[in-house]
């Protein structure tokens, strides 16, 4: 009787540490997904100030101070730049969550591919990743009488050696430069700041879905100039 007892409680304690290890595995599981999701998802990023940032930078470090200044949540967004050959570059903005300076695919926030075309020209494409995904852009032509920065002016001379076949990537120190860079662009800049509107509302402040690049409308919603209620005032003449 005693083992007919003692056989049924061993069989009990195994199936549970069994289903605990199961437990322990989907949470972990949970957990790695949840990891890959943790930017803040309600920040839009206006990806015509982006590839504007990418026309007129002077290199990787000035490129992702502007990615910094234009992205209204709290992360940083790291900008990793490799020359694929001489004539094409991919540059990778990514949230380095793991702080290993490598851009891994769950972390891409956007890419920008530059080829030089053999007529002396750039063309530029850029793509979102993750909770950017709809953006995708059309090619955009660049030529060397555009007012261009030189980490692209400099693409288009024939002389030109690729620079970062070792690739560049924002070193995980430089996350605290680039975060207080923000904070004082933010505070001189108040009317720029749309990080806590955009947190409230999670409106976009982008063309959503709209394919155009460098476009004339920001997406933002605001109106520059009167307000419609105040335009019905007419200017008053001072009197000495």
């Amino acid at each position: 009787m005693r083992t007919k007892t003692i056989l049924p409680a061993v069989v009990l304690t195994t199936l549970a540490l069994a289903t605990s290890g199961c437990g322990n595995d989907g949470a972990r599981q949970r957990s790695n997904e949840r990891w890959a999701t943790t930017e803040n998802t309600t920040v839009d990023l206006d990806f015509d100030k982006i590839n504007e940032a990418f026309r007129t930078a002077e290199g990787p470090e000035d490129f992702e101070r502007r990615v910094n200044e234009i992205y209204q949540g709290s992360e940083v967004i790291s900008v990793a730049v490799q020359d694929l050959d001489a004539k094409a570059q991919v540059v990778t903005g990514f949230f380095d969550k793991n702080t290993d300076g490598a851009v891994q695919d769950p972390e891409k926030v956007f890419t920008i591919r530059r080829d030089v075309t053999p007529e002396g020209t750039a063309q530029v494409q850029t793509s979102g990743f993750g909770a950017y995904g709809y953006y995708h852009s059309p090619l955009m032509s660049l030529a060397s009488g555009m007012i261009l920065g030189s980490m692209l002016s400099s693409a288009l001379r024939p002389n030109y050696v690729p620079m970062y076949t070792q690739p560049y990537s924002t070193p995980p120190s430089r996350a605290a430069d680039l975060r207080a860079q923000r904070e004082s662009y933010r505070a001189a800049n108040p009317s720029a700041d749309k990080s806590k509107a955009s947190s409230q509302t999670g409106r976009r402040y982008n063309n959503v879905g709209s394919n155009s690049v460098g476009g004339t409308r920001s997406g933002a919603g605001s109106r520059f100039g009167v307000q419609r209620k105040e335009r019905s005032r007419r200017p008053e003449r001072l009197v000495a």
